[in-house]
């Protein structure tokens, strides 16, 4: 059997050959602070490569259009119940007025996602209520990009109303919806998942409905929640599976695919107590997130060539870092954020354009304006 060594890992990455998923197990595994900066190193070379040296942002606004929620994940600190002081359900003027807002400051998109409200529905179905949530906002801005709906949204559409994910698909994309959040992903292994969130949609249906969205023409982001009870071996199966998932759409033909990767360090400080005693920190430990960043380039780079890191749970400075370790993207604006901040995320809810060209400036790379699906926008 060869002997497998960072460096010959490293090498065989660099002349654009996918490392197997023992190798990025190895290289995740490193500790030794040489190792650990060839990792680095190697990463950066390759978002190069891949992607040039251009760092880009989008100008965007989250609207979590409730926080009643009928699950109850061990690491979420957003989701209420119906009746709670701070439950919430925005009306559509509370949301048209968001999206006006977001236009007026420049936005191009609206990220819009919530809790799975059962009494969110229209003459006692759901797709409708959806429906009418994406044509609010794309009546009166048709040519904003709504970023809409998790897998785990879809599958709960699906459910309420005895219909198929290819048919809540076709409807919200015929509606206006022009990509679909990759959230819900947690980690994608069913052992994490019955623990992380056991409600939820379990590994092989998040696939089917990512993939299902690719072959509809609707594109995808990926991410994983990352530093809590996962180990290594699941991090690296999560990212396999993501892999293949792009490889698929690609060979197939598919006419939409994963747009970039995010890694979403878990954080716990005011998550629910039980996970929080097991995980035993509040905060994500910058190091480790900054190695996955490194080996998701490295292992994904081929066939998903952006990747962004998390300011919301990063805060600024650890994301610019980011940018170092095979980062290409900085994210969006956001304006407002519910999920991440009710966690006890340090990154805060809103950036500034400039806030976020300053930080890329900082590291002497240039800085662009890109849409949802990366196409480059203006000057910067």
């Amino acid at each position: 059997m060869t002997n497998i060594t960072v460096d010959s890992i490293l090498e065989s990455a660099l002349t654009d050959t996918n490392i197997s998923p023992n190798d990025a197990i190895f290289l995740l595994k490193q500790t030794n602070p040489d190792a650990v900066t060839q990792i680095q190193a190697t990463a950066d070379k390759l978002r190069q490569k891949q992607v040039g040296n251009t760092v880009t942002y989008v100008i965007n606004r989250n609207i979590n259009f409730t926080n009643i929620c009928e699950q109850h994940c061990s690491f979420c600190a957003f989701r209420r119940d119906d009746g709670d002081q701070d439950a919430y359900w925005l009306n559509w003027g509370q949301i048209l007025e968001k999206a006006t807002d977001a236009v007026r400051r420049g936005a191009t998109e609206i990220c819009m996602q919530g809790g799975l409200h059962p009494q969110a529905q229209i003459n006692g179905k759901s797709l409708p209520y959806y429906l009418k949530l994406v044509e609010t906002i794309k009546s009166e801005f048709p040519h904003l990009h709504l970023h809409a709906f998790s897998p785990q949204e879809i599958q709960f559409i699906a459910r309420l109303d005895g219909i198929s994910y290819t048919d809540v698909i076709i409807a919200l994309r015929d509606a206006g919806v022009g990509s679909m959040p990759g959230t819900a992903a947690e980690v994608l292994d069913d052992d994490v998942r019955r623990v992380l969130c056991p409600e939820k949609i379990d590994t092989a249906t998040w696939l089917e409905i990512v993939s299902t969205a690719h072959q509809l023409g609707v594109p995808t982001t990926s991410t994983m929640l990352s530093g809590h009870i996962e180990t290594q071996e699941q991090q690296i199966g999560h990212l396999e599976k993501l892999r293949s998932l792009q490889q698929k759409a690609i060979e197939t033909g598919y006419p939409a695919r994963i747009t970039e990767f995010i890694v979403l360090p878990f954080v716990g400080q005011e998550a629910p107590k039980s996970l929080r005693r097991r995980v035993g920190r509040n905060q994500p430990i910058l190091a480790d997130s900054l190695l996955l960043t490194a080996v998701a380039r490295i292992y994904l780079g081929n066939y998903i060539p952006n990747h962004q890191p998390s300011w919301v749970k990063l805060g600024l400075a650890g994301a610019t870092t980011a940018l170092n370790w095979g980062c290409n993207d900085l994210g969006g604006t956001l304006m407002e954020e519910h999920i991440t901040t009710m966690a006890g995320a340090i990154g805060g809810t809103c950036m500034e354009v400039e806030t976020l060209q300053n930080a890329i400036t900082s590291l002497k790379r240039p800085y662009q304006q890109r849409d949802t699906l990366y196409s480059l926008i203006g000057n910067g």
